[in-house]
């Protein structure tokens, strides 16, 4: 078992294409290859799972504390031969200004030695301070190697590979050129997810040829190999509970952001999962609750009006009582319409909003919460302390048209939310917030779903 952090000196270097080609290379040569992805983010880890054959899972000092991500590294990482962490923007880069939730911190803690990925476009003799300026900030670190990316031709690579050698005891390991095969389409949010994007799985397998050719892999492994152990392996067993409740969840290409964790935890709580397709999908299945995450409805909006049975029975099953809890784009599908650059499109209806579009994100980053007492799901231990929240959040869209609301289960401490102070409309048994939870130790939110599932369920059917 071994592992390694692939990090960047700065964002759009590349690292998620070459991670991705890393990913599904070394599965390539038959090995059981552990995607993560540190911080908050959906998109990548589709990538990074898509080329792994399993899922991706995610770090962040934000919603986890330090003896957590390393309980929860070493779990997903014990029947693995290798594990790829990719970093977040840049090596040192974080929201503390001590960097003490920095790629390099992660590094650190899990003992994984350091790939860089640099963007070598209009740079030479430069990319010598840059990497003993990488080299020399901070202490603790095991640089293993530096990938050279977008490398102009053969002479450019020399040049870059001599001034190396020549400033620096780091160790070149591949360097890739200009590739538009190795590009993934971009948009508002960040890259098009892989489940959206066609052809995806040929990119991929693109990726990881460029990626065979031009990096070492033989390296990269024995570098991989040289990673210290976390301070603390031990994790105990997951309890189970046997399914007695059914959550639908909508998974297509206008929903896909959720966290396999999450999934995970619902089915261990109790919950027979069953996707639906918001695009196709005619009818709502029998379920006891409803899941609807985050995603892309504004590209899809025309599909999701279309759809105009499904949208009926869910607006009629939310109004009925039906258990719902919405995250951001979710919440845009439950609104009355979604405008967006002079078109717009008719949704589920059951929130009296509109959802408008804008060219700039409306809330972006780390949020906390904190609980009002209009929360609706029971909490699963008795506390006189306000019970808080660690999020995020990612929206280029606000609600408009939206005096109705007058009930909400989160006042915001940091971040955006619905309006800077508000977030979480409670509307009978549906909780719709711009917030992305994730199940973590302080924050078990789908035992608390599963478990306001299972009352209103035994409400309804006596």
């Amino acid at each position: 078992m071994g592992h390694l952090l692939i990090s960047a000196a700065h964002k759009s270097s590349g690292k998620t294409t070459l991670t991705t080609g890393l990913c599904a290379a070394l599965k390539n040569r038959e090995l059981i290859v552990q995607p993560f992805k540190k911080g908050p983010d959906y998109i990548d880890p589709l990538w990074l799972g898509a080329a792994a054959g399993r899922a991706c899972r995610n770090l962040d000092f934000h919603t986890q504390n330090r003896d957590e991500i390393t309980r929860y590294f070493a779990r997903h990482i014990k029947d693995a031969d290798i594990g790829i962490i990719e970093g977040n923007k840049g090596l040192f880069d974080g929201v503390e200004l001590d960097g003490k939730n920095s790629n390099a911190a992660l590094a650190r803690l899990l003992g994984a030695p350091v790939i860089l990925v640099i963007d070598t476009q209009g740079m030479t003799r430069g990319i010598a301070p840059l990497l003993k300026g990488y080299l020399d900030f901070e202490q603790g670190l095991n640089f293993a190697g530096v990938i050279l990316n977008k490398v102009a031709g053969s002479r450019h690579e020399g040049k870059l590979r001599a001034v190396i050698e020549y400033y620096t005891d780091l160790e070149v390991v591949g360097a890739v050129g200009r590739c538009s095969e190795m590009e993934i389409a971009e948009r508002h949010l960040g890259l098009v997810p892989s489940n959206e994007q066609t052809g995806a799985q040929k990119r991929i397998e693109t990726m990881a040829s460029v990626i065979a050719r031009n990096v070492d892999l033989d390296k990269i492994i024995t570098a991989a190999q040289k990673a210290d152990p976390p301070d603390s392996c031990y994790f105990p067993s997951l309890e189970s509970s046997p399914p007695d409740i059914t959550i639908g969840y909508s998974h297509d290409a206008a929903f896909n952001f959720y966290y396999q964790d999450d999934l995970d935890a619902l089915a261990r709580a109790g919950a027979k999962l069953v996707r639906i397709n918001t695009l196709k999908d005619a009818a709502l299945p029998p379920v006891d609750g409803l899941f609807l995450g985050g995603g892309f409805p504004e590209t899809n909006m025309k599909a999701l009006e279309a759809n105009s049975s499904l949208r009926r029975q869910i607006k009629t099953a939310i109004e009925a009582g039906l258990p719902c809890y919405a995250e951001c784009g979710g919440l845009m599908y439950l609104a009355r319409r979604i405008v967006w650059s002079e078109e717009s499109a008719q949704m589920v209806g059951v929130l009296p909003a509109d959802a408008v579009m804008h060219k700039k994100p409306r809330g972006r980053g780390y949020v906390i919460l904190e609980e009002t007492a209009s929360h609706p799901w029971p909490t699963l231990e008795a506390t006189d302390k306000p019970i808080c929240h660690a999020t995020h959040e990612f929206h280029y869209s606000h609600l408009e048209n939206d005096s109705a609301f007058k009930t909400f289960a989160y006042k915001i401490r940091r971040g955006a939310g619905l309006d800077g102070v508000n977030d979480g409309i409670v509307y009978k048994n549906l909780l719709a917030s711009y917030a992305h939870m994730r199940h973590v130790d302080n924050n078990p939110w789908t035992a608390r779903f599963a478990k306001f599932v299972r009352k209103i369920k035994k409400c309804r059917n006596p």
